[in-house]
Order: structure tokens, then sequence, then C-alpha cells
């Protein structure tokens, strides 16, 4: 079930490609299964983000290597939340977080569905890049929706096997950009204020 890094930078590392910190290269444990988000598409999803990332609060539901956490950081974002099953990975994201100084980042290493299970606090920008082939990501979406995560306007990030096809999202929420790298589907929604109560 391993999959390949699809990062473009050696292994074993990333690369922080815009901001206060860019260019900086960060260790990334040898884990199975992490698939660090590739320079381009980092680049594309940044510039998608660009009027909105400064001041805003984040939330990168499944971390791995921390590449969309610490971007967010790197380009002065408010705080970043990483939250991260594995715990060697989170060890090293916090390791990570101690060298760039970023004290406004913060890794709570958990099991991401129990942590969004709970009644939240709403976040601006939200990363969702699940392990691939685990069907995690319709559960994901929904708690996000309904257990109060998302501020009123909030931009969600969702990057998805393209075999699976457009992920099923909130009714609410409006696809504002997409964009397809070999098999990875990567889109970004707006959320819109719910006019109606759900039933």
């Amino acid at each position: 079930m391993s999959k390949s890094p699809r990062s473009s930078g050696a292994a074993g590392q990333i690369r922080i490609i815009g901001g206060q910190w860019r260019g900086r290269k960060l260790p990334v444990p040898d884990s199975a299964g992490l698939r660090p988000t590739t320079d381009r598409v980092r680049e594309t999803l940044f510039n998608w983000l660009a009027p909105d990332i400064q001041e805003a609060r984040c939330l990168d539901c499944f971390a791995g290597s921390g590449a969309l956490g610490l971007e967010a950081l790197s380009r002065y974002a408010a705080s970043a939340t990483l939250l991260e099953m594995e715990r060697s990975v989170a060890q090293q994201l916090s390791q990570n977080l101690q060298t760039l100084r970023a004290t406004q980042g913060k890794v709570v290493q958990t099991n991401t569905l129990q942590w969004l299970s709970q009644p939240g606090e709403p976040f601006d920008v939200v990363f969702v890049d699940p392990p691939f082939r685990k069907g995690l990501l319709l559960e994901t979406l929904t708690l996000l929706e309904n257990n109060g995560w998302l501020a009123e306007n909030a931009l969600i990030y969702v990057e998805s096997e393209v075999e699976h096809g457009t992920p099923v999202a909130p009714a609410n929420w409006d696809l504002y950009r997409e964009k397809i790298a070999g098999q990875v589907a990567y889109r970004l929604y707006q959320r819109q204020q719910e006019t109606h109560d759900v039933a």
C-alpha cells in the first residue's frame, strides 16, 4: 500500500517554496503512504490562496510531511494546526516547527476523524489531503461542515484520486478552482453561509 513520494525535491525532505522561509528544506520521516504535495501543485494552490492566506487560521487535517501547513505559515497565516496520527511523523513536524521558530504552528497527534467529531472552532483555510484509497474523504468533509470547524466563508482545499471522480461536497460549498496533475485531482472550495436549516 506504500505510495512513492510525490515531492519534486530530494527524497526525505520538503522545500518551502514561498514566503518568509522560501527555499528552506526540512526533513520528512520515511513513512508508508506519505506523499508530500508536489512543488508544482503547492505553487498553484498558494497562488489561488494568495488573497486570503495572510492572517488566516489554517487547519491541516492530514498533515503528513507538513508541506501545506508549513507553506501557509511561511506566507504569514495567523496560525496553523497540523493533525497527524503517526507518532514519529508528528514528532518530526513539531521539530520542524521548532527549527523555523514557528510559534504560531501547533501539531496535534490524533486520529483526524475522531478529532473532527468534537464540536469545533472555525478555521478560515482547511487542507484535506488524506491517505489515498482509505475512504476517509467523504466523512472528513461532512465532519468539517457539520461540527463547526469552518468559518462562514472558509476555503477548503481537497486533494483526491482522479479515479474516484469529483468528491461529494456539502451543498453549500462552491467549487472555486480545479486542476489535475497525473493521478491526483486538486480542488479549492469556498463555503457559503447556508440560508436554510439542514434537516
